[in-house]
């Protein structure tokens, strides 16, 4: 399978996973010129945006591991402009969750980083 269709798989395992923990999934694959995220939805009253990270095994690391502070501030900027374009304001919270998938297990890490400033 290649990276791609083995990525989409997981990400596709992920919605399914938080749905039956009660999130409600809205988006899936949101691209903008900003960039790209995996899943976006709403979990006990927070738009949630959900990164989703896969690793086989630990060869090359953990996949909690892949949401560095580069990635985290793409996303941001992402949510930034998703909230915009979709007319939402600050009247909810937001949150930043990342599924990591380590084999076959899955691990939910709600609330994963703060939102991160940045200059457009």
């Amino acid at each position: 399978m290649s990276s791609r269709a083995t990525g989409a798989d997981r990400e596709r395992q992920a919605a399914e996973y938080l749905e039956r923990q009660g999130m409600k999934i809205i988006e899936r694959n949101y691209r903008s010129r900003q960039g790209e995220i995996d899943l976006v939805g709403w979990h006990q009253g927070y738009l949630v945006f959900v990164e989703v990270k896969y690793r086989k095994d630990t060869d090359k690391g953990y996949a909690m591991e892949a949401v560095d502070g580069r990635k985290q501030r793409k996303i941001c900027r992402v949510a930034d402009y998703y909230r915009y374009s979709h007319g939402l304001g600050d009247s909810f919270g937001v949150r930043y969750d990342v599924v990591a998938i380590q084999g076959e297990e899955i691990h939910w890490i709600r609330n994963a980083f703060t939102h991160i400033y940045t200059r457009a």
